[in-house]
């Protein structure tokens, strides 16, 4: 890869952790708000490309802080070009919002000393700039349209519910706090009933569901962690914080603010400002949480 390529690269990474610092430093987390919820397509929170698919990993870190700075409700990007076909044009003046595409190529290399030639597979990142709707004119109606209702927050929510239970996770319910026992595999929670509502239940459960992916016999993730608040601590903490970032988005849930990690915002500042490529990682990682979760109920489903 040439050196014009590899600085383009290191760009990318700097532009979009430089944007999560930013929202870090001013105390606010990007996958926190509820962004989607005055939009008709806020049942799926995720940000959505034009033609529906949700984006994942890093995107939906970098697309949730444009929404959050710029106070759009509409989940759904695009290019500019996307727009021109669809019979819309980005009004003038209008900034994008960075997303990245990774992906690998192959190259044939020849050992100098035997001149044996092999494949070597190369993986690159390419940067694009998308819009949001409520930044484009002219787009058919349905890109615009308003939710007109909301989910009942004092229910229990049975599609939440059924996920959950798929997965066959040993969740036990007592207590006043909730956290995930690496050595005796289970996951503590406090009773449903303590809870303020239904949507802060479930985004406390999908923080330490996806805390129960890190054992050794589902995704085996290990950043090292050795004691509280240190540098694998922290990675862990905000892998588990976008994996329920993702869940809620899924299941059309609103992630709610825990009391006890306002205090985590200094270890991830820390942690991305010393590495660009943290962000990335645990974006990753938390992707692959979510996926593999979302994995018990697909199979359940074909099953049926």
């Amino acid at each position: 890869m040439s050196n014009t390529n590899e600085a383009a690269k290191q760009d990318v990474y700097t532009r979009i952790t430089n944007q999560i610092i930013a929202a870090l430093e001013e105390g606010v987390k990007p996958w926190t708000q509820p962004w989607n919820a005055a939009h008709a397509a806020g049942h799926v929170s995720r940000p959505l490309r034009h033609n529906g698919q949700p984006y994942a990993g890093i995107n939906v870190l970098t697309l949730w802080a444009s929404a959050m700075s710029a106070h759009y409700a509409a989940p759904i990007w695009m290019t500019f070009k996307q727009a021109v076909e669809l019979g819309g044009c980005v009004r003038k003046g209008e900034k994008g919002s960075p997303v990245v595409y990774a992906n690998t190529m192959s190259r044939t290399e020849t050992d100098e000393a035997t001149g044996d030639e092999s494949e070597r597979t190369i993986p690159f990142l390419k940067a694009y700039t998308v819009f949001n709707v409520e930044q484009v004119d002219g787009l058919p109606t349905h890109f615009y349209a308003r939710a007109e209702h909301a989910r009942n927050p004092d229910e229990r929510i049975a599609d939440a519910e059924a996920f959950f239970a798929a997965t066959r996770a040993d969740i036990r319910h007592g207590g006043d706090s909730a956290f995930y026992s690496p050595a005796l595999d289970y996951i503590q929670m406090p009773s449903f009933e303590a809870f303020r509502d239904a949507q802060s239940y479930y985004a406390t459960l999908a923080h330490e569901a996806t805390h129960w992916t890190r054992h050794t016999n589902r995704l085996d993730r290990d950043f090292g962690r050795k004691k509280f608040g240190d540098d694998g601590y922290a990675r862990e903490e905000l892998v588990a914080e976008l994996g329920a970032a993702f869940l809620c988005a899924d299941l059309g849930l609103r992630l709610e603010d825990r009391a006890d990690h306002a205090a985590y915002i200094g270890h991830w500042l820390g942690v991305l400002k010393d590495d660009k490529r943290a962000v990335f990682a645990a974006a990753a990682h938390a992707q692959r949480a979510a996926d593999y979760l979302a994995g018990f109920s697909r199979r359940q489903e074909a099953a049926a």
